[in-house]
């Protein structure tokens, strides 16, 4: 392991031409990209396979969705207060990152819709682990008045690895005739880089000594984070999987073995919009990007309930690739302009549970309204709740100049 680490010494002057970039927000974006990268080669395919290979439907593939996303979100409040009480990060990332990687091979090995659930389950665990702290290690080594930037970039990177992932499944499909089991397999590969890469390159950033005990309480927290969480929880019941999404591609025309380009392409939308979308939050405020964000996934929602031409479906995938650059880091950016330094991974742990927790309703109602009435009336009503929180936002939540 030392001499895999020694490359830290080759990297230095990269560092050092990038002055104004701190090193760990340069490693956690490229373990991020790798680690998207492992899992974009699987995820684009994973409704198609346990759909026409499992034989799994809309509904219960919305109730795999749902625990798994939920079940990671209560981890993450977890993770959140124990990275705060240690005053540690690092640990929890290194571990987060590798019940990931180590989970993502066995869905070669799934034969049931519940042994999809399973390893979901353990991936997504892993995700829990590792959010919270590392957003905190993110906010902690960067600049004041550049969170956005920072929070832009690793998002921006995470998803260069979700470009290149679907890319390598796109161009593997038809090498192994349409077996996704082998491609599952080979997303080990990038998942044990992004392991080395957080264990040898990122630092702790340890925290300075305080005889103060460490415990978080809503109490000392901004009366707009608050109202931030429970809005941002509102409108997450009606932001489904973007399995759905996939899905609703499929029926309109788009085929298999393009479904990997699309993801692709909207990716390379979602990086190339992170960074100009955490620097506009610098600059017009978080409040005002957020709300921007909305619209536009509301709008997105509206036109996948009404689409029916395969071009409708490339244009509304740019879209959502836009409203993840104007909302994902500067959401992020938000949560840390709004407390502490000594609790940011209790309050992202917090924000993030609260959040996934309505991802398993959202899923269950997005399959089940899809299923028993309509596409139309299931993706209208996400759309519906984006102008609700929207609405919340504007009322509730106060400009941060006041």
């Amino acid at each position: 392991m030392r001499a895999i680490c020694s490359v830290e010494d080759l990297k230095e002057e990269t560092i050092k031409k990038a002055p104004r970039l701190e090193r760990n927000v340069f490693y956690l974006g490229f373990v991020s990209l790798f680690t998207d990268l492992s899992t974009e080669m699987i995820y684009p395919l994973l409704p198609l396979f346990l759909s026409a290979t499992l034989g799994v439907d809309k509904a219960f593939i919305g109730v795999i969705e749902g625990i798994a996303e939920s079940s990671a979100s209560i981890v993450k409040v977890f993770s959140g207060l124990v990275s705060d009480r240690l005053r540690r990060r690092k640990l929890l990332v290194g571990l987060g990152y590798s019940l990931s990687t180590f989970a993502k091979p066995l869905f070669a090995l799934s034969r049931t819709g519940t042994h999809v659930l399973i390893v979901r389950l353990v991936d997504r665990i892993g995700k829990g682990t590792r959010t919270a702290p590392r957003d905190a290690l993110i906010a902690d080594s960067s600049q004041k008045g550049r969170m956005g930037r920072s929070f832009g970039l690793h998002r921006a990177m995470d998803t260069l690895g979700a470009v290149f992932g679907p890319l390598i499944a796109f161009v593997l499909l038809p090498l192994f005739n349409g077996e996704y089991r082998a491609i599952f397999w080979l997303s080990f590969v990038p998942g044990i880089v992004a392991v080395l890469i957080a264990v040898c390159l990122v630092r702790e950033r340890l925290a300075p000594p305080s005889s103060e005990r460490m415990q978080f309480s809503l109490v000392r927290v901004s009366r707009n984070y608050k109202v931030f969480v429970v809005i941002a929880s509102i409108f997450a019941l009606g932001n489904s999987s973007d399995a759905f999404l996939i899905l609703r591609a499929q029926s309109v025309g788009v085929s298999a073995g393009i479904i990997p380009l699309l993801w692709m392409f909207f990716n390379i939308v979602y990086a190339s919009t992170s960074v100009p979308g955490g620097v506009l939050s610098d600059r017009i405020g978080r409040r005002n990007t957020i709300m921007l964000a909305l619209f536009v996934y509301s709008g997105i929602y509206f036109g996948f309930a009404h689409a029916f031409k395969v071009v409708h479906v490339w244009i509304l995938f740019a879209s959502y690739g836009v409203y993840y650059g104007l909302s994902e880091g500067v959401m992020r950016a938000y949560v840390a302009d709004l407390v502490s330094s000594r609790f940011r991974a209790s309050a992202y742990g917090i924000f993030h549970t609260a959040v996934g927790l309505a991802a398993f309703p959202a899923s269950l109602l997005m399959g089940v309204l899809w299923q028993f009435y309509s596409v139309k009336v299931a993706f209208s009503f996400g759309a519906v709740l984006a102008l609700v929180a929207a609405s919340l936002f504007w009322l509730f939540v106060k400009k941060e100049e006041d």
